[in-house]
């Protein structure tokens, strides 16, 4: 099946908005329980910000630590392949821009909506598909890898065979890795150094800090120069590289947390399958579901408090981040009751 799209179209809808959960369900009980995103709820322990990091600029010198930090958990090959920025979401469209518009971007679809939204705002014309193939027809090419929502997997071979072929002809691939971090196994973040190939990576999900708005791409540094051009000065926060530098030297805990979150996701599997609902993919961070009855579930979880991910283009998708440890009882009986 292959989508294309030529013009921007309504704003996208996110998960993470609990004024609109309370809009559609004025009678749930609160507090809600959010697991209408892929962030872990178990966020990284961070020391205290010292107050003179909210008072000053960050160094530079502090930035360029973050990049050997961020070099060394992502495999990358060195600092000058990395670029940081105040989240993944900002770096898209000037990614998108650097190759040039007028074109054809092809995304492996269904996805992040972001990308098709970037693409378009940088002027190509947007194939969105589910055939790996049709990628290598563009000049932009986008992989979500895990994909959200579903969880699919593109090997590691795969991926570098389009990032060659997107290379021979000066195009470029983007490969989105936000939620890699809980399985490093199919990663190419080690491979950018030949040039056609950005990675993606996002501090918030894995760390559980969105908020905190800190994400990387990872490329040839012929590429990161002129993003971290566009991005000018200061583009990271000083709370940020304060917290973000503990987090990715943290081994310990980035192993510890792998192991958590599987177990998060298998105890969410359990809960589903007893409710009858099977799980169709997902991540250990979030669990996705393909099935008739998504639409039933959301309404029932809605009017017990807990918001899920919905899409309403394909009504039988739904996706369930993890509760926090204070919230599995509650969840468990709702789904109990399904």
């Amino acid at each position: 099946m292959t989508l294309a799209i030529s013009e921007l179209g309504s704003p996208i809808q996110h998960g993470g908005n609990l004024a609109m959960a309370r809009a559609l369900f004025p009678h749930a009980p609160e507090p809600w329980i959010d697991l209408s995103t892929g962030i872990n709820p178990h966020s990284y322990p961070h020391t205290p910000i010292p107050g003179n990091v909210f008072a000053r600029l960050p160094e530079p010198s502090s930035l360029e630590r973050l990049k050997t930090l961020a070099a060394a958990a992502y495999r990358a090959p060195s600092a000058a392949h990395i670029v940081a920025g105040p989240g993944t979401q900002i770096l898209l469209p000037i990614i998108a821009g650097l190759v040039g518009g007028n074109g054809k971007a092809a995304i492996l679809s269904p996805t992040y909506a972001e990308h098709a939204r970037a693409a378009t705002m940088a002027g190509f014309e947007v194939l969105e598909t589910d055939d790996l193939d049709h990628l290598a027809t563009a000049s932009l090419a986008v992989i979500v890898n895990p994909n959200n929502p579903t969880g699919r997997i593109v090997s590691r071979s795969d991926t570098l065979a389009l990032a060659e072929i997107m290379r021979a002809k000066g195009g470029l691939l983007v490969v989105d890795e936000a939620f890699m971090d809980v399985s490093e196994a199919q990663s190419v973040a080690g491979d950018v150094g030949e040039g056609g190939l950005i990675v993606l990576r996002s501090f918030g999900k894995f760390y559980g800090m969105a908020g905190l708005r800190l994400g990387f791409a990872i490329g040839h540094p012929d590429i990161t120069v002129k993003i971290e051009e566009r991005l000018g000065p200061w583009a990271v926060s000083g709370p940020a590289l304060h917290v973000a530098s503990e987090a990715l030297a943290d081994a310990d805990w980035q192993a510890a947390m792998r192991t958590r979150l599987g177990a998060d996701a298998g105890r969410l599997d359990a809960a589903l399958s007893a409710a009858g609902i099977p799980v169709f993919g997902g991540t250990s961070l979030f669990r996705f579901i393909r099935d008739r009855r998504a639409q039933g579930l959301f309404q029932h979880l809605g009017e017990h408090g807990i918001i899920t991910r919905r899409f309403s283009e394909r009504p039988d998708d739904l996706r369930l981040g993890m509760p926090e440890e204070k919230d599995w009882s509650r969840l468990e009986a709702a789904l109990g009751d399904f």
